[in-house]
């Protein structure tokens, strides 16, 4: 087991510097420094171990989300350190990881997209109730819909299409996406609260 959770622990961090596609079963070997047959004997074929990486990821992100969720002062500390902590995530990936799993690996993106998106989904839903209920998010939002747009703008940060990595760096992205949506759900006292805090 704990040369699987290696292969797995290892094959993570090269694809997030490297990207998925310019990483092969040759290059984990050697960065690992097993045989690739010892991979062989856990993992079926790249596409396997691939889907094994990204699953572990989602468990060990969901679970560090519920850590600072449950350890955030308020609401808008909460929705701070969780953005701090896809921040950290965002800087160390290698720009087209993302892009090499929606186009090479769509089954797993579809994975990512239903499992981790809905469940960021249902933390921005959280989020907004607890800050209503403790008077700094203006009470008049709707927490159902401004989450469901909150999640779609997230996804939208990796269309290259709009948003082409040559031009625009996705962590950047991310902290105008936070920013704007944070702005625009306090209230006076959210206002008040939140002037002297920084994302950075």
């Amino acid at each position: 087991m704990k040369t699987k959770q290696k292969i797995l622990d290892q094959t993570f961090d090269l694809i997030m510097k490297y990207g998925i596609k310019s990483v092969s079963m040759d290059d984990i070997s050697r960065g690992i420094g097993i045989s690739k047959k010892t991979i062989y004997q856990y993992f079926e074929n790249k596409k396997g171990l691939i889907q094994e990486v990204i699953e572990n990821f989602i468990i060990k992100d969901e679970a560090d989300i519920t850590s600072i969720i449950t350890e955030a002062k308020d609401a808008i500390d909460e929705m701070l350190q969780v953005a701090k902590h896809v921040l950290v995530f965002l800087r160390s990936m290698s720009p087209s990881m993302m892009f090499d799993t929606q186009k090479y690996y769509p089954q797993i993106w579809e994975r990512v997209e239903n499992q981790h998106f809905g469940f960021i989904l249902n933390t921005v839903v959280e989020n907004i109730k607890r800050g209503q209920q403790e008077g700094y998010y203006c009470e008049d939002v709707d927490a159902d819909i401004i989450s469901k747009m909150y999640v779609r703008q997230i996804l939208t940060l990796s269309d290259e299409s709009i948003f082409p990595l040559s031009k625009y760096d996705r962590s950047d992205l991310y902290k105008s996406l936070v920013t704007y949506h944070v702005r625009g759900l306090l209230n006076d006292k959210g206002r008040i609260k939140a002037q002297n805090l920084q994302l950075e």
